[in-house]
C-alpha cells in the first residue's frame, strides 16, 4: 500500500510539472490593450516629434505602430515602415558577422585582433600582442571613447581612420575596466571586410538584410534621405522647442552605427535573436554565438540595485548590454546619432522583443517606451517612467527660462589676445584625432571642423570660443559653445599649439602647429630611400607601406609625414624634421633639422 501511495504521489507531481511546462502563454494582446493612449502621452510629455515601436513574441508581431510625425512641419505621420537612423544598435549586426565567420572557420573570437587586421596598431606592444577580437567586442581594451576624433574629423576612408588608433593613449589596463569604444567596432567591421573581401555594407546586406527580409533597411544615409518614408532628424533649441537638425553621415565609422531601418524590419532582427538565430526555420546566426553574445562577457558597473530594487546588475555581452529588469533577463542596446535615438531589446527567457525608434536627439523616449511595454507584458506594478522623465524635462525648461547658467561662466571680461589675429592662423594636427587649418578672413579667424564652417570668437586672453556660421536663431547671443580653443606660445613667443577639452580622460587634447601634410606616392618617395653616412653612423631611410621611415642607430624607427619641398616632419618628435637634397631626381643628402642645430648626412 505504501508503495502504491508513493507511486501515485510521484505520478501526480509529474503530471503537475508537465502541466506547468505546457502553461498557455499570457494573453499579451489583452495586456497591451489601450497602450496607444499611454504612448501618445510619452510623445507629448517628452516633446518628441515621432517614434515607431514594434513588439514581438517569438516570431509573432504583437504591436507594430507609428506615433507622431516623421516630418513635423508638414504633419507627415510615422508609420511602421518609416526609416530612422538606429546608431549604435548597429553594433550587434557588426559583431554577429564575426560570430558567423567563427562558425565558418575563418577566425576565432579569441584570436589577436592584429592577426586579422595588420593595419590595426595600438600604442604599446602589450596591446598589440594582447588585445583579442573578443576584447574589442565587449569594450575592455583599456581605451576610452575618443569619439570626437571621428565625430569632428570623420572620413569615408576607413584605412586612414584606423591609423589614428596607434596614437590613442589608454587610460586603463587591458581588461581592467569596461569603457565604451566605437573605434573597436570599426576594427571589427574591417576584419570582416578583409576576411570576406567584401565591404562591411555588402556583408550587412547579404548576411542580414536579404535573408531577414529587411527590405527597407540600408547603411547609407544619403540613400535614406531620398526615401519617400523617411524621418527627419530633430533636437531641441536652447528654449526646448523642437527643431530640425542635419543628418550626420557616419560612413567612415559605419560598423559602429550607420544602419538605417524601420520598426517593421527590426522586428525580424530581434525575433531572430529570440528564436536562437533562426528566421522562418533557416539559421542566420549560429545558436552558439547567440548564447555567447547575450551572456556576460564584461562587467559594466557593480549594478547594485538603487532606486528600483528589482533592476539589477549591469554587464556587457558581445554588442549587447545585459541587466535583470524586474526579475526578467534583459538584453538590449541603445543608439544615438544626430536627431535620432533607438533601443533594441529582447527578453530571451520570455521570448519577447521590443524595438523603439525615435526622431529625437539623445532621447529618453526609447527606454521609457520599452519599460512601459515590459511592465504591461509581464503584468508588473507600473513604475511612473514617463512622469519621472517629464519632471526632469520640466526642470530643464524652467532652468533655461531663467538663464541660470549665466553666472557660471568662467570668462574674464576686458582681456585681449596676446598676438595679432594673423599669428593664430595656421595648420594644427594631432595624429590621434586629425588636423585642421585656421585662416584669417576679413579680420575673423575661421575654420572647418566636422565638415561645418565655424568662426573663432575671442573669449578671453588667448582663448577663443567656436561659433557655428549658421547659429540657432533662438540661441542666447551671449551663450558659450561646448568647445573653447586655448592657444599656447613657445619660449620664443610664437604660437605653437592649441588645446581643447574633448574626450581624453583627465587632460586636454593638444593640436600642434606645423606644416600641412603633402600626399606623395610610393614612386615619388623612392628617390629618398637609401643609406646615408652621418659622422660614421649609418642612417637608413626606408618605406613601410606608404610611409617614409627614418632609422637612426640606437633609436626607434621614426615615422615621417611630408610637408612639401623635400621636407618631412618626424611624427612623434615635435620640432624635428628631415630635409633631402635632390639632384637629377635622386637625393644625395639628408639634413636633420633639430632644435639644437642642423646635421647633414650624405648618401653612401
Amino acid at each position: 500500500m505504501k508503495k502504491i501511495f508513493t507511486l501515485l504521489l510521484t505520478t501526480s507531481c509529474l503530471t503537475t510539472a508537465i502541466a506547468q511546462t505546457k502553461e498557455k502563454k499570457p494573453d499579451y494582446a489583452k495586456r497591451l490593450a489601450g497602450i496607444e493612449k499611454e504612448l501618445e502621452k510619452v510623445l507629448a510629455d517628452q516633446k518628441a516629434a515621432g517614434f515607431s515601436v514594434a513588439v514581438v513574441y517569438k516570431d509573432q508581431i504583437l504591436l507594430n505602430k507609428g506615433f507622431g510625425y516623421r516630418d513635423l512641419a508638414n504633419k507627415k505621420p510615422v508609420t511602421p515602415h518609416t526609416l530612422f537612423a538606429i546608431g549604435s544598435s548597429s553594433k550587434a549586426f557588426t559583431a554577429a558577422i564575426l560570430g558567423q565567420l567563427e562558425k565558418e572557420g575563418k577566425l576565432k573570437l579569441d584570436d589577436l585582433a592584429t592577426k586579422h587586421l595588420p593595419q590595426l596598431s595600438f600604442k604599446y606592444d602589450y596591446m598589440n600582442t594582447g588585445i583579442t577580437i573578443r576584447d574589442m567586442m565587449c569594450h575592455r581594451t583599456g581605451l576610452s571613447r575618443f569619439d570626437y576624433s571621428w565625430y569632428l574629423f570623420n572620413s569615408a576612408n576607413r584605412d586612414s581612420m584606423i591609423q589614428r588608433v596607434k596614437y590613442m593613449e589608454p587610460n586603463a589596463k587591458l581588461r581592467e575596466k569596461w569603457q565604451y569604444n566605437n573605434w573597436m567596432f570599426l576594427a571589427q567591421g574591417m576584419i570582416a571586410e578583409r576576411i570576406t573581401e567584401k565591404t562591411w555594407e555588402q556583408n550587412i546586406q547579404e548576411r542580414f538584410f536579404a535573408p531577414l527580409k529587411m527590405t527597407r533597411s540600408n547603411t547609407d544615409i544619403e540613400l535614406t534621405k531620398k526615401d519617400a518614408d523617411v524621418s527627419l532628424p530633430y533636437s531641441f533649441d536652447s528654449k526646448f522647442n523642437i527643431k530640425k537638425v542635419d543628418y550626420y553621415n557616419i560612413n567612415g565609422m559605419g560598423p559602429a552605427g550607420s544602419i538605417n531601418s524601420c520598426s517593421n524590419d527590426m522586428a525580424n532582427w530581434v525575433s531572430t535573436w529570440i528564436m536562437g538565430g533562426k528566421f522562418k526555420g533557416q539559421e542566420i546566426i549560429p545558436e552558439s554565438y547567440i548564447r555567447a553574445a547575450s551572456s556576460s562577457q564584461m562587467v559594466i558597473s557593480g549594478g547594485r540595485p538603487g532606486e528600483h530594487p528589482d533592476i539589477q546588475f549591469s554587464n556587457y555581452g558581445l554588442g549587447w548590454m545585459l541587466e535583470s529588469y524586474r526579475g526578467h533577463y534583459l538584453v538590449e542596446h541603445g543608439g544615438n546619432i544626430d536627431g535620432f535615438s533607438a533601443n533594441v531589446a529582447f527578453f530571451p527567457s520570455d521570448s519577447i522583443g521590443i524595438v523603439v525608434l525615435v526622431n529625437q536627439n539623445a532621447s529618453a523616449v526609447p527606454e521609457t517606451v520599452r519599460s512601459i511595454i515590459a511592465d504591461k507584458l509581464f503584468a508588473l506594478t507600473p513604475i511612473p517612467w514617463n512622469a519621472d522623465v517629464k519632471k526632469e524635462i520640466d526642470a530643464m525648461v524652467a532652468a533655461a527660462g531663467k538663464n541660470v547658467n549665466k553666472g557660471d561662466s568662467i570668462q574674464v571680461k576686458g582681456t585681449k589676445p596676446s598676438h595679432p589675429l594673423k599669428d593664430y592662423a595656421g595648420f594644427y594636427s594631432n595624429p590621434a584625432f586629425c588636423d585642421f587649418t585656421i585662416v584669417l578672413e576679413n579680420d575673423t579667424l575661421k575654420s572647418v571642423i566636422g565638415g561645418e564652417k565655424v568662426w573663432l570668437k575671442h573669449y578671453h586672453y588667448d582663448v577663443f570660443d567656436i561659433e557655428t556660421v549658421k547659429k540657432d536663431e533662438n540661441a542666447d547671443p551671449d551663450s558659450e559653445s561646448k568647445f573653447l580653443i586655448n592657444f599656447a606660445s613657445a619660449n620664443d613667443g610664437k604660437i605653437e599649439s592649441i588645446s581643447m577639452q574633448l574626450d581624453e580622460p583627465g587632460k586636454n587634447t593638444v593640436f600642434t602647429r606645423g606644416n600641412p601634410k603633402v600626399a606623395i606616392s610610393n614612386d615619388e618617395l623612392a628617390k629618398y630611400v637609401g643609406e646615408y653616412n652621418l659622422e660614421g653612423a649609418t642612417i637608413k631611410i626606408y618605406l613601410k607601406d606608404k610611409t617614409l621611415m627614418v632609422l637612426v642607430p640606437g633609436q626607434p624607427d621614426y615615422e615621417t609625414v611630408s610637408v612639401g619641398n623635400d621636407t618631412f616632419d618626424l611624427v612623434i618628435a615635435k620640432g624635428y624634421s628631415v630635409k633631402f637634397t635632390v639632384e637629377n631626381g635622386k637625393s644625395t643628402a639628408v639634413t636633420f633639422q633639430q632644435p639644437n642645430g642642423n646635421f647633414t648626412a650624405k648618401r653612401k
